[in-house]
């Protein structure tokens, strides 16, 4: 699944609602800020359901402190969609860190708290859906365009 980050489709929704914490006095993580930069899959037809957040903060710039797997359907509805992969569908259910990318020594208490206080905020995991389907639908309308200009393109209109 190529995951694109929310910001190149609504790159003034992205920044105007990515959800950031600041930490002060933590005793696993640096005092400041970190932002949740949002991650949907781009693939044509697949209804995944997930999100990748990647961790970031301005005094670091470019990054990465965690990358986070959150899928906010049940094991069930992962293997349904995957079947045969149970390991797999368990992985993607909830908040994981992401095995597939470097983790800094600080991920764990970023995931931690991400449990804690961003998926205990319904309105916050009820954005990640919102922007889910609204990243979705700009595919299938990119999509549908793109078809329609190659159909133009052969009847020569």
């Amino acid at each position: 699944m190529p995951m694109a980050p929310f910001y190149t489709r609504f790159p003034d929704l992205a920044f105007e609602e990515m959800r950031t914490v600041y930490v002060q006095g933590h005793p696993r993580l640096p005092d400041g800020h970190y932002g949740f930069l949002e991650l949907y899959c781009n693939e044509k037809g697949c209804d995944c359901r997930r999100a990748i957040l990647q961790v970031v903060s301005p005094l670091t710039k470019d990054k990465v402190w965690a990358t986070i797997n959150y899928g906010w359907e049940n094991v069930e509805y992962y293997e349904s969609w995957m079947p045969g992969d149970r390991e797999t569908a368990r992985e993607m259910a909830g908040a994981t860190l992401d095995t597939l990318n470097v983790q800094t020594r600080y991920a764990n208490a970023l995931l931690e708290l991400f449990e804690s206080l961003l998926l205990t905020d319904q309105a916050y995991v009820d954005r990640l859906k919102r922007h889910y389907r609204q990243f979705k639908e700009a595919i299938r309308n990119e999509d549908l365009g793109n078809r329609s200009r190659r159909k133009k393109r052969r009847s020569g209109t």
